[in-house]
């Protein structure tokens, strides 16, 4: 009956992912498809500046490769607006792969509990109770040291049982367990990718990418952008 129930409210939670993840990846499709085109738009502009550059007054120089540079420009904003939806679709998986783990140590502290119950009202069970609360031991400053205790010990020497380790996690303490500890670190506050994310536009910049929070932005700021130590850096 408990596994319907977490499978039934897993499934309900997960029943637009697919739909999401399809737009998404559209979306991204779309913009590769857009970064192509301005890519080989660059191409002819470049190979017309080259080709009518001795003929050109200065003047038409300068829109000739303003032009390309707006082409550029463009790109560089696909590129970005990619990366951003990439981001929010890993954060969109990342958020359901972690509340199925959440619902999986609950249900392994329910089930392990109503074991508990059932050998608790058994005859056997009684038995054994009873006799564990008679084995109880004195600790060196009068506390009791439980059987509960001992195995907690045990477990801390070596050699856990795995499906006691799964059962002693707490749900938050999954939600708070690192996705993937090989996943590179970014920003000022070395921590993984999530949520909203900015790159510095200074091409050395050693950090490159930061949240929005960690460098107080709401939005996306128009034009180019520096991190606070690349616009220290320029400022000297």
């Amino acid at each position: 009956m408990a596994t319907a129930m977490y499978l039934e409210h897993y499934l309900d939670s997960i029943e637009n992912l697919p739909c999401e993840l399809q737009r998404n990846f559209q979306l991204m499709s779309d913009l590769d498809q857009r970064t192509e085109d301005k890519k080989k738009e660059i191409d002819v502009l470049a190979s017309e500046y080259i080709a009518k550059v001795r003929d050109l007054t200065p003047e038409q120089r300068v829109q000739h490769l303003q032009r390309i540079q707006n082409a550029y420009s463009k790109c560089k904003e696909f590129s970005d607006d990619k990366v951003q939806l990439a981001m929010q679709t890993y954060e969109m998986v990342d958020k359901h792969i972690r509340r199925l783990d959440a619902d999986l140590a609950r249900f392994e502290a329910d089930l392990k509990e109503k074991l508990e119950g059932t050998e608790f009202d058994s005859p056997s069970g009684r038995g054994i109770k009873k006799s564990r609360g008679q084995k109880d031991k004195r600790g060196s400053r009068g506390r009791r040291v439980s059987e509960e205790d001992t195995v907690k010990k045990k477990k801390l020497k070596g050699g856990p049982v795995f499906s006691d380790s799964v059962l002693s996690v707490h749900p938050s303490d999954v939600l708070d367990m690192p996705v993937d500890p090989n996943e590179p670190t970014y920003c000022l506050c070395h921590q993984v990718s999530y949520g909203e994310m900015i790159g510095c536009d200074n091409p050395d910049c050693p950090i490159e990418w930061f949240h929005f929070a960690c460098v107080d932005l709401t939005t996306k700021p128009k034009g180019k952008w520096f991190c606070p130590r690349c616009t220290q850096e320029r400022k000297k």
